[in-house]
């Protein structure tokens, strides 16, 4: 099944800079590492504290998901552990586990949920978990910043067990009538803020950049298909910045397709 190009291209990039593979890493854990500490008073200021009620409603489909099924949640990209945190809460007994690209954003987390939580130092693509082992993973805003998101997608479709759903809460492409207005209020205001707040203008223009470039909603729906996943639900937040899809792993793997027949031999 074909692929998302736009998605494929973010491997190379950083922001609105080409770039490699191998630099995309480093540089995006350098900025979480530069930016835990502001990180979630930032988004409160970004979203106008939108980003908390987004996460509430991935936290219920979350809790659905989870159902009476058995194993550990896996929060992908948790950051400071706010998510997680709540979904302990709506949860209760449920191991759940906290796992980042970043060490500072991870000590955040590990301040904040302390043995109410468990703790992954890993990136996405590259998860030290078995396969099929996960009941459930949440995604909240960090595919963008995986240096291969494709890989990262089909990274969760490995440890998630057969009927396990995942979680995704990202930036998508606002409604055509309101994208002028978004546009402002990310081009200057959310730098201004960044240099205000976290002292930091130069990686919160990369967040800007890397929204402004995440693929369309078909483009991820491809993704995800592509990855092995079965698109159940979705719904958009605030005229479509924000969109939340919940995508589910079969319970059995697609059978593969048949072999054609050879063709019949004729009489000469």
């Amino acid at each position: 099944m074909q692929r998302a190009k736009a998605l494929e291209e973010m491997r190379t990039s950083f922001g609105a800079e080409k770039t490699t593979p191998e630099d995309r890493r480093a540089r995006v854990s350098a900025l979480f590492d530069r930016i835990a500490p502001r990180y979630d008073l930032m988004n409160d200021l970004m979203s106008f504290g939108l980003h908390r009620y987004w996460k509430s409603v991935a936290v219920a489909w979350a809790a659905r998901a989870l159902g009476g099924r058995t194993g550990p949640h896996l929060d992908l990209a948790g950051g400071t552990g706010d998510l997680a945190l709540a979904l302990a809460a709506r949860a209760p007994g449920r191991e759940i586990l906290v796992a980042d690209a970043s060490e500072g954003m991870l000590a955040q987390a590990r301040r904040r949920g302390g043995a109410r939580l468990g703790y992954l130092h890993a990136p996405a693509e590259d998860l030290p978990l078995e396969t099929g082992s996960v009941a459930a993973v949440t995604l909240s805003f960090g595919l963008r910043n995986m240096t291969d998101p494709g890989a990262g997608l089909r990274e969760v479709a490995r440890v998630l067990a057969p009927g396990g759903a995942l979680i995704l809460l990202e930036f998508s492409r606002p409604a055509a009538w309101f994208a002028p207005l978004y546009g402002l209020h990310a081009r200057y205001v959310i730098p201004a803020l960044g240099a205000l707040i976290a002292g930091d203008r130069g990686a919160y223009r990369y967040l800007v950049e890397s929204i402004a470039r995440f693929p369309a909603r078909e483009d991820i729906a491809r993704e995800l298909a592509a990855s092995g996943f079965h698109l159940e639900a979705e719904r958009a937040f605030m005229f479509g910045i924000a969109r939340l899809q919940c995508a589910r792993r079969p319970e059995t793997p697609p059978a593969p397709a048949a072999a054609p027949l050879p063709a019949k031999e004729t009489a000469r």
